[in-house]
């Protein structure tokens, strides 16, 4: 007999056709990442690069949010990191480096990295009604996941100067024009229309996919690296310099 009273997983893993679905599981936290979540969706992501039947991942949230960013409340804890490595230093290099075609079903709120992991993303289809938001600087620090070098790239240098130093909130219509998002669509038809996507990749041979995403990948990899070593650099110099305050 299943324990009714067992947590609810962080993560949700589907297989359907070579796709595999992983949906952040957080609804009560707006999917913000805690460490139980980065490790269950760097611990996913390795596993789907390794499995011959997935062709292609597709990632979602769970009810309102696709993701509210980093958790805050367990960030705030000293306690947290005891003999771990930071969640966000495990994820990032598996999803900067992840050797298949990832789709983005972004189905409401995205806040930092909720708006930052879309940039590694290969394909991302939003919800009407999402917003996307990176309230870094406000917050007493700076860019993540390579987004000081991404974002200028996929938005302009000046769109994204504007998004980072005044911290706008974007709608779907303007996420798809700055480049962030491939098309929007009615929030009812969103797992509908990104399944659509994912499915037509999950159908090809694993070969021919595997070789195109290297080849996408291989122009930017030892910059992404290298940009997010810079940025956790910065972020640690200004969280110590706020401690210190």
């Amino acid at each position: 007999m299943s324990d009714q009273h067992a947590p609810a997983p962080v993560l949700i893993v589907e297989d359907s056709n070579g796709v595999r679905s992983l949906t952040f599981n957080r609804p009560e936290s707006l999917n913000a990442f805690n460490q139980a979540l980065w490790g269950a969706s760097a611990e996913a992501l390795e596993e789907a690069a390794g499995d011959d039947s997935v062709r292609c991942v597709l990632l979602t949230g769970a009810g309102r949010a696709f993701s509210a960013g980093q958790d805050l409340a367990e960030m705030s804890d000293p306690s947290t990191f005891d003999g771990q490595v930071p969640g966000y230093q495990r994820f990032m290099p598996v999803l900067e480096t992840f050797p298949k075609p990832i789709v983005a079903a972004v189905n409401g709120l995205g806040v930092g990295i909720g708006l930052t992991m879309l940039l590694h993303c290969d394909i991302v289809v939003i919800a009407d009604t999402a917003r996307l938001k990176v309230p870094f600087i406000s917050l007493g620090v700076t860019t993540e996941a390579s987004a000081s070098l991404l974002m200028p790239q996929v938005m302009g240098w000046q769109r994204a100067a504007e998004v980072l130093f005044t911290e706008p909130w974007i709608d779907a219509e303007q996420a798809v024009a700055d480049g962030l998002a491939l098309r929007s669509v009615p929030h009812d038809d969103l797992l509908d229309a990104a399944w659509s996507v994912a499915g037509r990749i999950g159908a090809l041979p694993l070969g021919p996919v595997l070789a195109t995403k290297r080849l996408l990948l291989a122009g930017r990899a030892d910059a992404v690296r290298d940009a997010r070593l810079r940025e956790i650099a910065e972020f640690e110099d200004l969280v110590g310099a706020l401690l210190e305050g």
